[in-house]
């Protein structure tokens, strides 16, 4: 799962769920001050804190470690512990959750990474429901997304269509369209209506580029498609394996006759609201309330403890000793539940659920073929968090945040959030005239791609800069309530073209080692949705 835009429109990007006629995001009222508002924050969550028991109690069954803290793996662990399992889980780091955590700026409790998830299933609300949150899904407020474009010698902002899936429009001729690619560009576009399909086209491997390419031109894919997917997925459209980012599209327009009546199709067909939801309180409480139902069914949580190696005992006599577990070099377990575990462990089961590239490092140690699914390391991600006083923003100028085209020179940023515009409970929380902006660093070409590897002062500089000239208003230093930077490590999205087939033959292969699962965005693809419906399925086939 990408931190920077787990789904779509976008967790760290923008979002484009407006709604067609939607009114215009009203002003906030003022709710407190703001010194108040800071005030009654840290009293509610001083009374809010929990307390841990000292020793709990591990269940008798059979033993399952859990390789990754993130998402994934907090979600097999409790499938698990369900099925009444001794889970312990290993995090490398010292925070679980993975992009779905929380930090603090200006003396507001925000999401870290992912700020949203995708409604096109029903996985992650029903999660938060078995959770208790269900009351508390939220869905973005009116105003929508705008994209940042390039017309000529200058740039322009605009509202981001709203009949579109992945920027792909679903009528090629509205004014928006017209708008973003020019009256060249939309006839070009249009022509798909009346364009035959081609069966070869849509045979074997296919990237979302070459479709939206070969059926609308090049003006549909730079200036729509392209600034919605790298917020997204932070990857070209032509990497991207069309049936894993866009799943039934292929097959829609084969059966409609054109790109553009697949996608109408397609969004009519969807279920009616917003594309994306949250909660009160930001996505990171998914976390929390996960830890908290992992302890209380007495899961040993393993926070900064990178498991260096995995075997199997194949052949061998004690099921209960299949895996055995080595701890990197050092490590020092701190653990939150029971005593530190013994070194070498051994388990009947294990789930791996890190990134790609150490999931594959780790399996080579079960089977050698294994490595030759390593994914290929991508460029690095960096959200900028501005908390800033800035009255002026308090009618949303420019809705819910902006996706910037990759033909843009003049921004660095890959998309700009207004969060306090875009989620209610975060303005109300805010307090009047100050804002909550979260830029997203890491965009395609080589110049502003390497911002996101920027020391912090530069990239509070870039962000100040970029932040002024996507939301047309000077925003200086002064302005500034709090600041930070949280950074990811890059990884090509695994959905790249072929996916279906990698992800076949890595499940093949893990399926052979009885007690073995493996999990996680680079299998599922991007996105909260995708992860916590593909987790819950193979665990609920597997740990019965």
């Amino acid at each position: 799962m990408q931190p920077d835009a787990p789904e779509q429109p976008a967790s760290n990007a923008a979002s484009a769920s407006q709604e067609p006629g939607a009114a215009p995001k009203a002003k906030r009222a003022p709710v407190a001050s703001n010194a108040a508002a800071h005030a009654m924050r840290l009293l509610h969550r001083a009374r809010a804190g929990e307390h841990r028991s000292a020793e709990p109690k591990a269940p008798a069954g059979p033993h399952a470690a859990v390789i990754g803290g993130g998402i994934a793996g907090l979600v097999a662990a409790r499938e698990l512990a369900g099925s009444g399992h001794a889970v312990t889980v290993y995090e490398a780091s010292a925070e679980f959750g993975g992009c779905v955590r929380a930090h603090e700026v200006a003396g507001l409790v925000l999401d870290a990474g992912a700020e949203s998830f995708a409604t096109r299933s029903t996985a992650v609300a029903d999660l938060l429901a078995e959770l208790g949150l269900g009351e508390d899904i939220v869905t973005p407020q009116p105003g929508g997304a705008w994209l940042y474009l390039k017309r000529g010698s200058e740039s322009a902002a605009q509202p981001l269509p709203a009949t579109g899936i992945l920027g792909i429009p679903g009528d090629p001729w509205a004014e928006e369209v017209r708008s973003a690619v020019g009256r060249a560009g939309a006839l070009r576009a249009a022509a798909d209506l009346i364009t035959p399909v081609s069966r070869k086209l849509l045979e074997g491997e296919l990237s979302l580029g070459a479709l939206v390419r070969s059926r609308m031109g090049t003006a549909v894919l730079e200036n729509l498609v392209t600034p919605v997917v790298s917020g997204v997925h932070s990857a070209d459209p032509d990497a991207l394996d069309v049936d894993a980012i866009a799943p039934g599209l292929r097959a829609a327009v084969l059966k409609h006759g054109s790109l553009a009546r697949a996608v109408a199709a397609m969004r009519a067909a969807a279920p009616a609201g917003s594309a994306v939801a949250s909660i009160v309180g930001g996505m990171n409480r998914l976390t929390a309330a996960l830890l908290k139902d992992l302890r209380a069914a007495n899961v040993v949580l393993l926070p900064g403890t990178p498991v260096a190696s995995v075997h199997h005992n194949a052949g061998g006599e004690d099921p209960a000793r299949a895996f055995e577990l080595r701890l990197a070099a050092g490590t020092r377990p701190d653990a939150e539940a029971g005593a530190e575990p013994a070194e070498p462990a051994y388990f009947s089961r294990v789930v791996i659920a890190t990134p790609g590239e150490i999931a594959t490092d780790l399996l080579a140690g079960i089977d050698p073929a294994f490595a030759d699914h390593r994914p290929a390391p991508g460029a690095g991600i960096s959200l900028v968090t501005l908390v800033i006083d800035k009255p002026e923003l308090d009618d949303a100028p420019r809705g819910t945040g902006l996706l910037v085209a990759p033909t843009v020179d003049t921004v660095g940023a890959k998309a700009l959030t207004h969060g306090t515009a875009k989620w209610q409970w975060l303005g109300d929380e805010s307090g009047p005239g100050s804002h909550v902006l979260r830029l997203s660093y890491g965009r395609l070409n080589d110049v502003a791609g390497s911002l996101a590897n920027a020391d912090d002062e530069s990239l509070r500089a870039a962000a100040l800069q970029d932040a002024s000239t996507l939301l047309g208003l000077d925003i200086t230093a002064g302005d500034v309530l709090g600041f930070d930077v949280v950074r990811y490590s890059g990884a090509l999205p695994f959905a790249t073209t072929g996916h279906a087939a990698r992800v076949a033959a890595i499940r093949e292969r893990a399926d052979a080692t009885p007690g073995l699962e493996v999990v996680g965005a680079w299998l599922s693809g991007t996105g909260l949705a995708a992860v916590v419906a593909d987790t819950r399925r193979r665990l609920r086939i597997s740990a019965s």
